[in-house]
This record gives structure tokens, sequence and C-alpha cells, in this order.
């Protein structure tokens, strides 16, 4: 059965790659990870994230964990990451995601 995320789930995981066109971007040295999430409602929610240590010398990964209040709209959500690296700042794909309501 396929996972879902559902409203007012805490401590769903979402991972972020860091990408320069094809290339990982090294965040290894990010002086801020970012994550900002866009609700149903066109509320906008930034949260700091942190780096995903895969114990590879270049991790392009970062992660956020939900809490109380991140999902607790049901309906499409958008999610994006950022990077602000002392080279410069860096953006990933924006995904979406869909938050289900619980019975």
């Amino acid at each position: 059965m396929p996972s879902e995320i559902h409203q007012n789930d805490i401590g769903t995981r979402f991972l972020l790659t860091v990408k320069d066109g094809s290339d990982l971007v090294n965040i290894s040295g990010a002086i801020a990870l970012q994550v900002d999430f866009r609700k149903p409602s066109d509320t906008i929610s930034n949260r700091s994230a942190l780096r995903l240590d895969d114990g590879s010398s270049l991790s392009g990964v970062m992660y956020y964990d939900a809490v109380a209040g991140d999902l607790d709209e049901v309906g499409k959500y958008k999610l994006q990451g950022k990077v602000f690296l002392p080279s410069g700042t860096f953006y990933t794909d924006i995904h979406t995601f869909k938050v289900h309501c619980n019975l």
C-alpha cells in the first residue's frame, strides 16, 4: 500500500537534493539551509533544514522533519529548499505533494 501524508502528521521527513544543472552542490559549508512550504491557503512557512550526512564527502541532500502545525491543512502543498553558501544562494526544484484528510 502506498504511503500518504496526512493532516497533522508529525515527523514526516522531506528530502531535497540541491543541484546546479545536473551536478550536486556541496552544501557542507552552508551558512544556512531553509525549506519553504506553501500551504493550500497560500500561506508560506520558512523552516530551518539540516544537511543529510550520508558519509560521503559531497552531500547535496538536505532534509526537514515536519513539526506540529506544518501539515495542518488538507490539500496541495508546494515545497522548495534554499541553501545559503559563501559562493551564492541555490534553490532546489519545487515539489508538489498532497496532504490527505484523516478518518
